[in-house]
């Protein structure tokens, strides 16, 4: 199916299978602007208002190139109730770097968490496969924009398979515990849905580096 027909088909009848064909459409459309410039989404985060049909179009290829420099999410035909589809930055980061939007990973578990030193089996900072420069930036920017001048992180892993991005609380001034949650979902924005992120304590862990 053609894009075109994949934004007819009705919210009830969409499923994986719809959303699977619907990114693949997506990946070789051409898209009408709605608006030049970014607008600020009911969550906050600036996007990008494109359309499937009308004038003034960008392949999205090229318009994926340019929001992931930028910091920019992007929202489908935003006109109607829903929108087709809205993608936040990592999503569209990840699609420049791997051609997919996101990939299924195990369930994780979300609060709390301990980590002990003998338990993490491997650690370092990002690789640019795991956290490319030009994102690393876009999130720099985002701190700094927050007051925070020096974040620091730590990709680690307990078992080799699944890496967590640990973020220094330390560097983020030791915010109170009930801010925690707020914070990892906006850090979450940046990031491609299944990475998963933590805010630790440095205390007993390698050492952190800067973002």
């Amino acid at each position: 199916m053609d894009i075109k027909s994949l934004v007819e088909v009705p919210e009830a009848q969409r499923n994986q299978a719809w959303e699977n064909q619907f990114f693949q459409a997506l990946s070789q459309s051409n898209l009408s602007f709605l608006s030049m410039e970014p607008q600020t989404g009911p969550d906050g985060w600036p996007y990008m208002l494109m359309k499937t049909e009308g004038e003034n179009q960008e392949s999205f290829q090229k318009l994926m190139f340019w929001l992931s420099t930028r910091g920019i999410g992007l929202a489908i035909n935003p006109g109607k109730e829903y929108p087709d589809y809205v993608f936040t930055y990592g999503m569209i980061w990840h699609f420049r770097e791997m051609g997919l939007f996101f990939k299924p990973v195990p369930e994780r578990n979300h609060g709390l968490v301990e980590f002990h030193a003998h338990e993490v089996v491997n650690a370092g900072p990002p690789t640019e496969k795991y956290l490319p420069g030009y994102v690393r930036q876009v999130l720099r920017d985002f701190f700094r924009d927050q007051g925070i001048l020096r974040p620091k992180v730590l990709v680690m892993s307990t078992d080799n398979i699944n890496y967590d991005l640990a973020i220094s609380l330390e560097s983020l001034k030791n915010p109170p515990d009930q801010e925690h949650q707020g914070i990892a979902e906006a850090i979450g924005w940046f990031l491609p849905p299944h990475y998963s992120i933590l805010l630790v304590s440095e205390t007993g862990l390698p050492t952190f580096g800067d973002l």
